[in-house]
Order: structure tokens, then sequence, then C-alpha cells
């Protein structure tokens, strides 16, 4: 269900065209051209920078990005950060599409993909000095084994650094939305929940933000900017399909209305 959600045969094309209709000279690319697509998150490139910044990150660290996507966040820390990053995720599109855009953009030695699942990660234990992740955790129902997964491949003194979307207190939201077409795919956790369970797998939180009215704000842009100027030729409607303005819609609806939080957060592993 969550593969055949994210699945498509045909995206690295429709990127391509997509970057091309954009004026962008596919023989000369950086990886700052592929931002609008490859950040399938909420605030984009900007959250990515900003959590990066919160979670210290240095050349040479070892970097697991878990639920990678097109691998956009990947790229980022390999080529402003410096670091070698991993990205693993359960769509293969995915994957094939992120290996193919590193290498347009330069960047292929410094990032790998690797399909699989986060809930059994094919990694050695301490394999990695940051687990990071963003956007991926709402389609995953064993919260316990995801995040014991992650705790289990840090180094001790290694940090998990995520920005993700959790349940708020006023109900459950309306569908479909980014991640989910239905509720039987979406495992909204309430943010409590998750900071007491890292707490039990000896994760120590460094950082805890509530970033909720950032995420509005930036629904509301991106909304305002498709009824004033209509669909990009690049842009995350080509990941999320043909009813992607419904799902941004109700992604604002749930953030406005106190269903949907967002925490952005780096928590330390004890060493």
């Amino acid at each position: 269900m969550i593969e055949n959600h994210y699945a498509r045969a045909d995206l690295y094309e429709a990127i391509l065209a997509g970057l091309r209709q954009a004026g962008k000279d596919l023989s000369n690319l950086a990886p700052a051209d592929l931002a609008p697509v490859d950040a399938f998150h909420v605030r984009g490139r900007e959250a990515t920078r900003e959590l990066s910044r919160l979670c210290a990150l240095r050349p040479g660290l070892r970097v697991l990005d878990v639920g990678c996507g097109l691998g956009g966040s990947a790229r980022y820390l390999a080529g402003e950060c410096g670091c070698r990053v991993t990205g693993l995720d359960l769509t293969a599109d995915y994957c094939r599409v992120g290996r193919l855009l590193s290498e347009r953009v330069g960047l292929a030695g410094r990032v790998d993909f690797r399909l699989g699942s986060a809930l059994a990660l094919p990694f050695r234990d301490a394999s990695f000095d940051v687990v990071w992740t963003e956007h991926a955790q709402m389609n995953i129902l064993d919260k316990p084994r995801l995040y014991g997964e992650m705790a289990r491949v840090l180094k001790p003194g290694g940090r998990l650094a995520f920005h993700d979307i959790f349940a708020g207190p006023a109900g459950d939201p309306r569908y479909p939305l980014p991640w989910a077409n239905e509720a039987s795919y979406s495992f909204l956790a309430a943010p409590e929940a998750v900071r007491s369970l890292l707490g039990r797998l000896g994760l120590r939180p460094l950082h805890w933000e509530d970033a909720t009215l950032k995420a509005r704000d930036w629904y509301r842009a991106a909304l305002e900017r498709i009824t004033a100027r209509g669909l990009p030729p690049l842009g995350l409607h080509l990941l999320m399909g043909a009813a992607s303005r419904d799902k941004l819609e109700n992604a604002l609806h749930g953030t406005e209305q106190g269903r949907l939080t967002f925490v952005l957060a780096v928590a330390e592993k004890a060493g």
C-alpha cells in the first residue's frame, strides 16, 4: 500500500521535462535546481538547512537518511555539510531516481541509496554518527521498532535529527494528505508519546521545537502561489499526483485546526 502510494514509473522523465520547462540546462545542473521537487517535506530546503544547523553537522560524519525519498536532503547534507550520506527508502522508484539525480549533479560518489524497510535497517549496530529523517514515520505504525532501529544503528554520542508530523490535540485530519490518500496507512502519534519513547531508548532530546506555525505559513504560501500562478513546471505535484491541491488544502486545514503538529528535534544517544 505505502509503496503504491509513492511509486511512479515515469518519475525521472517527468522531472527532466519539468527542469527543461523551467529553463534549466540538464547538462549543468546544481543540487539547488532540484529543490522544488526533491525536498518532499514542509518548508523544503529551508527546513533541511535549519535542522542541519541544529544538529551541528560537520564534514566527514556518516549520516543515514531514513525515508530519504528522492534524496534531496541527502544531497544537501553531502554537498553543503560534507557528510557521507546513505539514503534508505521503501519505494524502489525513489531510490532509482535518487541515484540518477545524484549522478546528474555530481554527487554520486558522496550519496548512496539503499532499498529497504525502516523497521529492519540493513546496517550493523553503531554504524552512523547521525540518523536523519524528515516526514517518513507517519506511514509506520510500529513506532517502538522504528525508533529502536534508529537508536540501534547510532553510535554512542550520535544524534537523531528529525522534522516530522504528529497528531494534534483536535482529532483526526481529513484525507487525502501528502503521505496517505486514506486513514488506513496514516499512523500519527502524539508528539509527547514519541518524546517519551525516545527517552526509554536512551535518546536524550537536545532540541525540541513545535514548528506547527511555520508549517501553517508554508502551506498557506504554497496554496496562494498555486492560486495565483497555477502549478509550476517543477514541484511536489509531480510526486503527489492529480490530487496535489486537495492534499495541500487538507494539510493546511489540519494544521490550522490543531489536527496536525510539526516538530523539529535533535536527540543524542547515551554514550
